[in-house]
């Protein structure tokens, strides 16, 4: 477990008998951009289908707000995230999709998948 994944904290999820979806949506994501060290800004959509664990709103908060000083491209960021969740939930499936704000005249969506 990382540093950051330790921020995230769980809770049982007492329909585990079921698939459920789950979302969750930040508009507020700030990193830094590695190359120019201008700011990132954007849209993390979690969608996730719990198995024993969900997630804790207030920690999963935290857990984005500390990418805010990080020098970081939007797939390695977009990447670490699903890892880091994945690595906490064990979930039966997750998704993030990053939409990034546009940049240089330029809009991006990294989108990444974990299925169990």
């Amino acid at each position: 477990m990382n540093d950051k994944s330790k921020l995230l904290e769980t809770f049982e999820n007492k329909y585990s008998n079921r698939d459920y979806t789950i979302i969750h949506e930040a508009p507020e994501f700030t990193s830094v951009c590695p190359k120019t060290g201008q700011p990132d800004f954007a849209t993390i959509i979690l969608e996730y289908i719990p198995d024993k664990l969900c997630v804790e709103l207030k920690s999963y908060k935290f857990y984005l707000q500390s990418f805010r000083n990080d020098g970081i491209f939007y797939e390695n960021v977009t990447n670490r995230i699903l890892d880091d969740l994945v690595e906490v939930l064990q979930p039966r499936y997750l998704n993030i999709t990053a939409r990034f704000s546009v940049r240089g005249g330029i809009s991006s969506v990294v989108e990444v998948e974990y299925k169990k």
